[in-house]
């Protein structure tokens, strides 16, 4: 009997609860046409994309980012586009994300994870290498053009994107030297700052050379899938028969008998820093358009990965679309500087005499350059 009016109790209990703090009716927030409210110049500020290149990309994933039905207000495949450009833009927290397009937080944070899913799955349709003859003799000459470095590639170095503390057992892996967790991002890209290749899953605590060790990109190149063709590095990585690094001391290489003088060394070593500095630069280009990459991600491991990738296919569209570099504020300008730093040298000695035969033909090539 007493448990009766117990639960008659409780039941009476929730009832004046309603009445007293009824349930307030769901509004749903306007959703504003950005298309059409701001000026190109405003557009570009707040996305980082032009309108031309936003509308390419609704076209592009607009049907797999599509709610199923219209149902309960369901946000539009232009919306979540919107959204999601706009938390790279700002890393802001994802309620005022929600705010700027009329949603609640909890539905922003679902939106963002899917986009950034959906355009990270195209890494294969604009991340790659020139895949025909003409093509990759254009990236060639387009790197001999910089600097007469001759046969190369791609520039290839690692960056770091600010992430917040994973947690776990094995968070500490991803505390990198300079005092911050980060994933140390590898990529490999052309003489107009395309990338070409990307690997975004290694944590901060990882060695540039480790990453490439463990990386496609180098299987491809042993099992000479990629020929006549040349990376250029700075010394965080090992040299080899296809990655030219820095002489860092001349007096290893300087052979007046094979014609290497220090001459030689010194154009060598001159032309391949001009040549690399295009992948520096091109970290430049997309942290300044995705200052997410540099300010922090604080979303878990697995979608930082995917932000990671779908601003790198992003960027690639942005270069084929012609778009400019936006401008960022001085404390973006300086937390992209805190998150690209070298790594230490990799000291270690090749067994392979070949890496080393190769780098001296080079090295005879500047010899007799003029």
């Amino acid at each position: 009997m007493d448990d009766d009016s117990d639960y008659e109790d409780d039941e009476f209990n929730n009832l004046a609860l309603l009445l007293y703090f009824p349930r307030r009716q769901r509004v749903f927030k306007p959703r504003p046409d950005h298309f059409t409210y701001w000026r190109d110049d405003e557009f570009f500020n707040r996305f980082r994309l032009s309108k031309n290149t936003v509308h390419f990309l609704v076209d592009l994933i607009g049907e797999r980012i599509c709610s199923p039905t219209n149902w309960n207000h369901a946000v539009s495949p232009e919306h979540k586009l919107l959204l999601t450009l706009r938390y790279y833009a700002t890393c802001s927290m994802l309620i005022v994300c929600g705010d700027f397009i009329g949603i609640h937080k909890s539905t922003a944070s679902r939106i963002v994870k899917l986009v950034s899913h959906v355009i990270a799955t195209l890494c294969s349709d604009f991340i790659h290498f020139s895949r025909n003859e003409d093509d990759i003799k254009k990236v060639k000459q387009d790197f001999y053009n910089i600097a007469k470095f001759p046969v190369v590639i791609g520039a290839m170095d690692c960056t770091h994107v600010k992430i917040k503390s994973p947690g776990g057992d094995n968070a500490e892996v991803y505390w990198n030297r300079k005092g911050f967790f980060s994933i140390n991002v590898q990529t490999i890209c052309d003489a107009n700052l395309k990338i070409q290749d990307i690997v975004a899953r290694w944590p901060g605590s990882s060695h540039d050379s480790t990453i490439f060790n463990n990386s496609a990109i180098r299987g491809k190149f042993e099992r000479d899938e990629i020929k006549n063709s040349i990376l250029v590095a700075d010394s965080g990585y090992a040299q080899r028969s296809y990655v030219m690094t820095l002489v860092g001391n001349p007096n290893t290489v300087i052979d007046p008998l094979s014609g290497i003088s220090a001459v030689a060394v010194d154009r060598y070593n001159e032309s391949l820093i001009r040549t690399r500095n295009t992948v520096e630069r091109s970290y430049g280009v997309w942290k300044r358009r995705f200052p997410i990459l540099a300010t922090g991600v604080n979303v878990k491991i697995s979608s930082s990965q995917s932000i990671i990738v779908a601003t790198a296919v992003l960027h690639n569209i942005a270069c084929n679309f012609g778009e400019i570099t936006p401008r960022v504020s001085t404390e973006i300008e300086s937390s992209i500087r805190i998150t690209d730093f070298r790594n230490p040298e990799d000291n270690r000695i090749s067994r392979n005499a070949i890496h080393h035969t190769n780098r001296k033909r080079f090295l005879r090539y500047f010899q007799n350059a003029v």
